[in-house]
């Protein structure tokens, strides 16, 4: 399946590499990075694999998530095709998740 990424979801790894540019490096942030991408390749292969995400059950739109290091990569299926819709740092309150 072919796997688009929103605006919103590509903010956040953004945010997430700035941060780690930062605070750690360019090296680890660029290995951060690919490998949030990777694993976001991998869900288009195995759509399935990802739980449904509790926390917005109530959208009631089927969003999955697989887990990434600190992070939940959060995705639809919709007509055949995959959007990631977030990348959630674990690490915080899972309300935020909603933001």
């Amino acid at each position: 399946m072919k796997v688009h990424w929103t605006a919103f979801a590509v903010n956040e790894l953004k945010s997430i590499f700035i941060y780690y540019r930062a605070v750690a490096g360019g090296a680890v942030a660029e290995n951060i990075r690919k490998t949030i991408l990777n694993t976001a390749k991998f869900i288009g292969k195995y759509p399935n694999m990802g739980m449904l995400e509790e926390n917005l059950e109530d959208l009631d739109q089927g969003h999955r998530y697989i887990v990434e290091g600190n992070y939940k990569i959060i995705y639809l299926i919709l007509d055949g095709e995959i959007y990631i819709t977030d990348v959630f740092d674990c690490r915080q309150n899972p309300q935020k998740i909603r933001r």
